[in-house]
Parts: C-alpha cells; sequence; structure tokens
C-alpha cells in the first residue's frame, strides 16, 4: 500500500489509510492461510518537519515505492489534498513506479481520492472508474480519457479497481478478499468487522439501501420476519399487517428508515439472498430464482442485470466458492 504523506497525515486520510491495513494486515490465519502479506510504502517528505505541520502525525514506513515492482496488489488510498484540488503534483517517483508495477503484473487499486494517482500513471485511460463523488467532476475534467462514473461505490475492471470515498474503501477491499479467497472467507471477514458482507459495486453511492438513514427499532422484527420468508410471496399489506400497522404508516417508516419503499427493500434483499446462494452453492439458477422468491429464471436474470450489472452466471464466475457446497438452505423461519 502507497503511503503518500508519511508527515503531517491529515485525520480524514486515515481511515481509508486504515481499511487496507484492517482487512488485509491482520493474520486471519483460522479462515486463510496464509493470509495476505501487507507492506506500507512511503513516498517520503524530505525536509519536512513534524512539528510544523498542523495535525503534527508522521507515519514511519519500512519500504519505499521500489518496493511496488513485484507486489500482487498495489493499493493508493488517497493521494495529498493540494493533488487534487490544486493540481499539485503527486509526490517524486510515484507515477513512475505505479506504472513500472502495472508493467510487471500486479492488480492497481485505488481508494476515495486515489484515483488520481492511477489516472495520472495513465492506468485509468480508457476504464471505467470512480472516485469519492465530491473529486469525480475534477477526475472527469483533468483526465478526460477516463470514463468516469460517479454514481456506483466501485467498479472492478479486472486488474485495475477504483472505489469512492469512506466506507465504499471498506466494500472494495472485501471484494478483493471474497475474489481471492472466496465468498465464505470475505462473509467471516466482515462479519468479525461488524460490517455488511457484501455491498455490490454498482449500488449508488448517494443512497446507502443495507444503512437506515434513522433509528427505528420497533421495524427490526417485522423485517427480520421478511428475510426469513424470502421464498414465500411476500407484500406491503403482509408487512403491515405482522408489524400491527396501517399500510401507509408502514410505507412512511420503511421510507424513513431504508431511504427506500417497502417493496423496494424486498427487491434488495432478494437479490441479496440470491448473491449468496450463487456465491456459496452450485443450485441451478432456477432453484435460486425459487428461494430468494425472484420466481423465474428470466425474472432473477432481468433484476440482476438491472441492479447488479451482471448476470446471474457472470456473478457466479466472479465469485468462485471456497465453502464446503450447500445444496439445501435450511429454513429458519419461526412463527
Amino acid at each position: 500500500m502507497v503511503v503518500t504523506e508519511e508527515i503531517g497525515v491529515p485525520s480524514w486520510d486515515l481511515y481509508e489509510l486504515s481499511i487496507p491495513c484492517t482487512v488485509f494486515g491482520k493474520p486471519q490465519p483460522d479462515l486463510a492461510d496464509p493470509w495476505y502479506e501487507l507492506r506500507l510504502c512511503g513516498t517520503g517528505s524530505p525536509g519536512a518537519d513534524a512539528a510544523e505541520e498542523p495535525f503534527g502525525l508522521s507515519v514511519r514506513t519500512r519500504y519505499g515505492l521500489d518496493d511496488l515492482v513485484g507486489a500482487d496488489t498495489v493499493i493508493v488510498p488517497s493521494v495529498p489534498d493540494a493533488c487534487v484540488e490544486e493540481g499539485a503534483p503527486l509526490p517524486p517517483g510515484l507515477v513512475d513506479a505505479l506504472r513500472a508495477a502495472h508493467a510487471a503484473g500486479a492488480r492497481m487499486v485505488s481508494l476515495c481520492n486515489g484515483a488520481f494517482a492511477l489516472a495520472e500513471a495513465g492506468l485509468l485511460d480508457g476504464r471505467r472508474a470512480t472516485a469519492h463523488w465530491q473529486h469525480t467532476t475534477q477526475l472527469a475534467a483533468r483526465h478526460p480519457r477516463v470514463q468516469v462514473d460517479d454514481s456506483v461505490l466501485y467498479v472492478d475492471d479486472g486488474d485495475v479497481l477504483t472505489s469512492a470515498g469512506l466506507t465504499a474503501g471498506l466494500d472494495l477491499c472485501l471484494h478483493l478478499v471474497r475474489r481471492d479467497l472466496g465468498a465464505h472467507v470475505a462473509n467471516q471477514l466482515a462479519r468479525r468487522m461488524v460490517v455488511p458482507a457484501h455491498r455490490p459495486g454498482g449500488q449508488a453511492q448517494f443512497i446507502d439501501l443495507s444503512v437506515p438513514v434513522t433509528d427505528d427499532a420497533g421495524l427490526g422484527p417485522v423485517l427480520q420476519w421478511a428475510r426469513e420468508r424470502l421464498d414465500q410471496p411476500l407484500t406491503v399489506a403482509d408487512l403491515a399487517r405482522r408489524a400491527m400497522l396501517s399500510p401507509r404508516t408502514l410505507h412512511r417508516r420503511i421510507q424513513a428508515a431504508t431511504g427506500t419503499t417497502p417493496l423496494q427493500w424486498l427487491l434488495n434483499q432478494r437479490l441479496a439472498r440470491a448473491q449468496s446462494l450463487l456465491e456459496s452453492t452450485d443450485l441451478p439458477v432456477e432453484k435460486i430464482g425459487e428461494l430468494s422468491g425472484l420466481g423465474t429464471a428470466n425474472n432473477l436474470r432481468h433484476h440482476f442485470l438491472k441492479q447488479v450489472g451482471v448476470s446471474p452466471s457472470d456473478y457466479r464466475r466472479a465469485f468462485p466458492r471456497s465453502a464446503p457446497d450447500v445444496r439445501e438452505v435450511p429454513s429458519t423461519r419461526s412463527a
């Protein structure tokens, strides 16, 4: 991982810096052995004095930019604000080091405004990419050959991946674990981190459907009840009856709590169930459509292409199973 500001690191950049350290830096031998080996590679700040910096925080790294060549994956979590806001040059040697690492076969990853470094190195030319929505206009203007998408959480373009800001960087790092080690390992790691196991990259930056916008603990039981019955026909009236609310009141409260309508919330849950089954079983698409409540295989494909951006078959190929085969999905329903 590239550390572009070793001295005077702004406090708001620490989040993106810590995400790869948390995901890849701590061994998880019970999940996968060997785990990743993470190396922090600094760009250096000659002549800088930490005492003169407004934040006074320094990060000392054992490795430098020359160590990027030979890495399997290179992550740029951020670049200095001045490089984004004022067009200041990137740290000396960084662009050449990124190009050399990519030429040597490294998978290149950026979080938030780290995309500016990949773009400057020409690694995003002709590719679809993203960054935090506050910076995408500048990224597109400065690098017109990049197909900037400001609406998604992250973009996986094979050997080059980019994410939006803050927690979207965590989504992308978990996506990498899922690609490398399988859905089971990624899901268990997410559980340890107490975060959603998977938010698809195509999900919008602006509305997070997996996290409540407001606290409404009273909805918890009825939403859980619905999750346990996704393979059954469910209507807003069914949910309202279970919650002992009128359909109009339920609609208003779910809209406030999730940022979406009850029917869209149900669709999101069904898609999440289908994703989990595609990742962890070899069940046919027809059966997955039935178990997720999406009905026919054609209906599943329609919603998958529209919401996730790929077909169920392509999604399954992207996430090969590492967990034992699950041919039957046990019921967890309760009265």
